[in-house]
């Protein structure tokens, strides 16, 4: 299979168009899934201290035989932790057994905390002291990023949010394209393709293109420039969905997912999740 088209950020980093992510993963599915995903070709894996399964990508990515220069490790700050990135940061590298992250994100702003600036600073601080490559956020909305801008003056390289074809946050994508910041999409196929996957316009392409609609569904991320990390850890669905550098969308096909857009979100409100 081919590599995965490789995005520069802003900040000069280049990473992966398409990774695998672990959420909800266990520590022993993630190694089998990050082995399978490093044979088939993909060298980004997205984790978080929340998701309690570092340790198992950690364990994965030793024993894997892949030089380190050549993964893209993602890992994010939780909402407990705004108060102490480092601390945060140091506990996630132990678990992953590395000694940088080629991104950190935080993981939601929570901000009826209103801890979300402060934790910006100290991850700024975290990438001038070498121990992360690349500094961005999740679930970020229009307002959170411009207060992030107007008190730090530095703006995230990537905002991950989640993004699929029954929620395509347009305005958001936009606004990121606008200053620069990547926009990365989280589930992706909208959990599992509920209510995507049997769309008429799916299923034809599908068809046209001797694809899954899980395929077509990550090929249209990719057209659209998303970052995407979909997740599985079933070794043929993670190398299926690798399998997607063989065709692309045209501007009609891309127009019609687009119509998809039903602004149906399937995880929660950034505006008001604070769960610690």
């Amino acid at each position: 299979m081919a590599n995965p088209t490789l995005i520069k950020l802003k900040d000069g980093n280049l990473m992966p168009q398409l990774g695998l992510g672990v959420w909800k993963a266990s520590n022993d599915e993630v190694i089998t899934a990050i082995h399978k995903a490093l044979e088939v070709g993909y060298r980004s894996i997205d984790t978080a201290a929340a998701y309690h399964n570092e340790e198992g990508v950690g364990q994965a990515l030793k024993s894997a035989d892949v030089a380190r220069d050549e993964l893209f490790i993602t890992t994010k700050l939780w909402n407990a932790d705004q108060q102490d990135p480092k601390q945060a940061l140091e506990t996630s590298l132990e678990k992953l057994q590395l000694d940088y992250l080629d991104l950190y994100l935080m993981h939601w702003p929570v901000p009826a905390k209103d801890h979300y600036v402060s934790a910006w600073k100290g991850m700024i601080d975290l990438q001038k002291q070498g121990l992360v490559k690349s500094i961005g956020v999740c679930n970020f909305n229009i307002p959170h990023l411009q207060r992030l801008k107007k008190e730090t003056g530095i703006l995230p390289v990537i905002n991950q949010i989640e993004l699929h074809p029954l929620l395509q946050q347009r305005e958001l994508n936009t606004w990121n394209a606008t200053h620069n910041i990547q926009t990365e999409s989280w589930s992706p196929l909208a959990q599992g393709g509920e209510g995507v996957f049997d769309k008429k316009v799916i299923i034809d392409l599908a068809k046209k293109y001797g694809k899954s609609p899980a395929q077509i569904v990550i090929r249209w991320h990719l057209d659209n420039g998303l970052v995407v990390i979909p997740k599985s850890v079933t070794p043929s669905r993670i190398a299926d969905n690798f399998d997607v550098w063989d065709f692309r969308l045209d501007k009609d096909e891309l127009g019609d997912i687009a119509q998809l857009d039903s602004g149906k979100r399937l995880g929660p409100d950034p505006d008001t999740f604070s769960v610690q």
